[in-house]
């Protein structure tokens, strides 16, 4: 008998099969046992009653612990009350491993406990609902690009050249040839990879050597960045809307039932729809000092500025052009405000901040050299980027999504470090 995987049990209602999985909980009124079993894709209650089996298999419900592997043998039948809406009427149960003294026990745990136990925590509902949440959410941004004709490329995780700041770099020597950093961000080869296709995207982890503790901030983090040749700010802001809108509506449809064990309310959810709000540097200081912030005229809005920003609104909203000493070298300058560059952070709603990050990239030579120059890079490192600007260059823009931080305003979490499998924080990096 093949084995049938719990989500499409639906299917075989009046007919025999078997389920491999894990004991995800039980409980007994004598005569009968109940078994939920959990194999990935679902949860499925098993009843085992006196007069249907052999004694022996009867008494194995006496040996199974949580989180026993098992194989279970019955008929399915229909019925409203189970969770999943079907019942396995058991026949058998063959015990895999018996698991001795589960560490997670069916109570409330701390925060560093059940991160210390991660590899196991994965298995509780909440986590695997987040993490399908994750998963849709990947796949929903492969196809946004893939129906626009956006073509995939591939950028370093090693890297000379730095992209954001020097003071976040993982560095290591490079094989006599001196320092290599880990990647973060892909954005400079996609621009040159723009270049080629037009309409380009990268998709994988980006590291930042930040010693930031903060509800938002992982050293090792994935996004998704786009690039796009002849586009200029405003494309660049119209497609990022876009994509967000298409993610959270693909979301709500397909894991409704994962928002649902998270107790997400789907109604804020839904209100997500084109255009967003947007709001320029200068208004985001005026509204902030009126809140009660410090922040000064030149700096980067901190994440309690973001909080109170984005609590504001019930959409996303565009905090645009940014004082260039306060962003990238490779922004381009604002055309009415050399002080000015033509960028914008997207802030997701109900307080949770920067979820994309996005400009115009400067395409004039002498004009990113001096950039280059004032940051103190090194300007050697740059040669190929340079490139660009002397071999047709025209105007282009670009973004980066963080996937776990849409995924953490989407889900509702308290801390990013839900949101991927195996987080990386400055004191983690076990398991």
């Amino acid at each position: 008998m093949r084995f049938t995987y719990i989500e499409e049990i639906g299917k075989h209602v009046g007919e025999e099969i078997l389920v491999k999985g894990w004991l995800y909980n039980k409980r007994s009124s004598g005569k009968i046992h109940f078994l939920q079993v959990r194999d990935g894709t679902g949860i499925i209650q098993c009843v085992m009653t006196k007069d249907s089996v052999s004694p022996e298999i009867f008494n194995t419900y006496d040996q199974l612990t949580q989180e026993s592997s098992l194989e279970v043998r019955g008929e399915v039948r229909e019925d409203k009350r189970a969770p999943e809406g079907y019942e396995l009427e058991l026949k058998d149960v063959k015990i895999i491993q018996i698991a001795q003294d589960y560490p997670i026990a069916p109570k409330e745990h701390r925060q560093p406990f059940l991160m210390k136990h991660r590899h196991l925590w994965l298995r509780s509902s909440r986590q695997h609902a987040i993490l399908k949440v994750r998963d849709e959410l990947i796949y929903a941004i492969r196809s946004f690009f893939y129906e626009r004709k956006f073509v995939l490329v591939g950028a370093p995780f090693l890297t000379g050249a730095i992209g954001e700041s020097a003071t976040t770099l993982f560095e290591t020597e490079y094989f006599g040839e001196g320092k290599a950093y880990l990647a973060q961000t892909g954005q400079l080869y996609n621009e040159a990879a723009c270049m080629a296709f037009g309409k380009v995207f990268c998709f994988g982890p980006s590291f930042r050597a930040e010693k930031a503790k903060t509800r938002r901030h992982l050293t090792e983090f994935w996004q998704v960045e786009a690039e796009m040749a002849y586009y200029e700010q405003e494309d660049n802001l119209k497609l990022q809307e876009e994509l967000v809108e298409y993610i959270v509506k693909w979301v709500v449809e397909k894991n409704k039932k994962d928002l649902e064990v998270l107790e997400r309310d789907l109604s804020k959810l839904e209100r997500i729809k084109t255009p967003f709000v947007r709001i320029s540097y200068d208004e985001a200081i005026e509204i902030l000092k009126k809140e009660g912030s410090d922040i000064k005229w030149g700096k980067d809005l901190g994440g309690d500025d973001e909080t109170i920003l984005s609590e504001m609104y019930e959409k996303p909203v565009f905090v645009c052009n940014y004082p260039k000493k306060a962003r990238a070298f490779y922004m381009k300058p604002h055309p009415q405000n050399k002080d000015l560059v033509l960028c914008a952070d997207l802030l997701a709603p109900e307080g949770y901040g920067e979820i994309v990050g996005g400009s115009e990239r400067n395409d004039n030579y002498d004009s990113l050299v001096e950039r280059i120059k004032e940051e103190g890079l090194p300007l050697d490192a740059y040669g190929w980027y340079l490139d660009l600007r002397k071999y047709g260059s025209v105007p282009h823009s670009g973004f980066g999504l963080g996937i776990e931080r849409i995924l953490t305003w989407i889900c509702k979490l308290p801390h990013i470090r839900e949101s991927i499998p195996f987080p990386r924080e400055i004191y983690r990096l076990y398991p």
